[in-house]
């Protein structure tokens, strides 16, 4: 079949858009796909079928239905001081962004940081976790099954670590229980994977044994008390993903020449805007824009982008300490990799290459290097806003 024709076919809806593989190669599928979007949409693709990426590869691994690539302009900031405990040494940090001064704005907290002699990160926790739902007949019986994981761990950790070599569980806490239902949260350990795939499977053995063993009904594989890429209180609290603190300790006249304002201005802002206005919008993020940066670095290292929403959890804490600037983020909440999912697309394990963590071993490093990374965005842009440069910044380099 030629490709105009699989176009007719296509447009007459005699095909679907994932049978054309089988008659062309994924490249020339891919070719033909863009082609019949551009006839339907009446929309020209040459940027989107512009790439270098292994598409076939890509096609395999992260993503159906391929037409071409997205391409996102990526800058750099530092030199960035990180005195972590995976992570000691000086870092250059690639972020893919389209918001105009995002970049210019870190790379300030970078050199301010650098200037200090660094900043402190440590890794606090390192779990991914599942909880399915389960139902049972009323809540006599929901606890039953509450009381049936408890006594059987040790036996249930074994089918979990029996499906993979790199996963390990950890715990089955907390277990909820809401009427008849009963949503246990299973934590791994995952390494240097992201892990959700894996602890997927190894929940699901689990659940198997759950349904030999008793009458309680698995519902859904996903309950969300996990809880996946939403914005929870109890991530904040538990830990998800990898669970990653940094500060540091900025003298007064660093303060105030790199940041044009004074420690006594940044603890004001961060006190009214972070700390006050948050609670006063019910938010659970207490902190300026951790977002900002945890998506940057997310797209240019091949995390999964949904998982910013994880990310962008956290608190800012500021201490005026006679005149130097104490300052610190916490991000109980990073679910990020450096094996697997995207990163092993070509652009994402060149950005991971930049900051010298493509592969294994090297995922609690990449977090120390994120957290560091939010400091900065949040450092300059807390100084930003107390010395009146906000406006005045994005009118410049944001161009609007």
């Amino acid at each position: 079949m030629t490709p105009k024709e699989i176009i007719e076919k296509l447009l007459n809806s005699e095909m679907k858009l994932y049978e054309i593989e089988k008659y062309v190669s994924v490249k020339e599928a891919t070719d033909i796909r863009r082609e019949f979007i551009e006839e339907y949409s009446d929309a020209k693709l040459d940027n989107i079928g512009s790439y270098t990426l292994d598409i076939e590869r890509a096609s395999k691994r992260n993503m159906e239905n391929p037409i071409g690539v997205l391409q996102i302009p990526m800058g750099i900031a530092g030199p960035l001081k990180i005195n972590g405990e995976h992570c000691n040494r000086e870092v250059m940090v690639p972020l893919a962004t389209s918001e105009g001064a995002l970049v210019a704005s870190i790379n300030r907290g970078a050199s301010t940081i650098t200037a200090s002699g660094g900043a402190n990160a440590r890794v606090i926790s390192d779990i991914m976790t599942r909880a399915p739902a389960i139902k049972t007949e009323n809540a006599v019986d929901a606890l039953k099954i509450k009381q049936w994981f408890e006594n059987n761990f040790n036996k249930l950790k074994e089918i979990a670590e029996s499906t993979t070599s790199h996963g390990k569980l950890l715990k089955i806490d907390p277990i909820i229980i809401v009427g008849n239902y009963v949503y246990p949260r299973f934590v791994y350990s995952t390494g240097d994977s992201m892990g959700m795939n894996m602890v997927t499977i190894a929940t699901e053995k689990i659940l198997d044994e759950m349904t030999r063993e008793t009458s309680a009904i698995h519902i859904a594989l996903s309950g969300n008390v996990c809880v996946d890429k939403k914005a929870a209180a109890i991530n904040i609290i538990e830990g998800r993903g990898k669970s990653v603190v940094a500060d540091i300790l900025i003298p007064k006249e660093i303060v105030n020449k790199k940041l044009k304002t004074t420690a006594e201005g940044i603890v004001e802002v961060n006190t009214v805007k972070n700390l006050i206005g948050s609670a006063a919008s019910g938010s659970m993020a207490y902190n300026a824009h951790y977002a900002n940066m945890v998506a940057a670095i997310f797209l240019a290292t091949g995390q999964d982008a949904a998982h910013v929403v994880e990310g962008s959890l956290g608190i800012t804490t500021a201490e005026n300490r006679n005149g130097d600037l104490y300052f610190s983020v916490n991000l109980p909440d990073l679910p990020i990799a450096t094996v697997g999912g995207g990163t092993s697309l070509e652009t994402a394990n060149e950005g991971l290459n930049i900051l010298g963590v493509a592969g294994s071993n090297k995922a609690l490093e990449l977090a120390e290097i994120v957290a560091t990374t939010v400091l900065a965005g949040e450092l300059s842009l807390i100084a930003a806003l107390s010395a009146g440069h906000l406006a005045r910044a994005h009118q410049e380099l944001g161009r609007g």
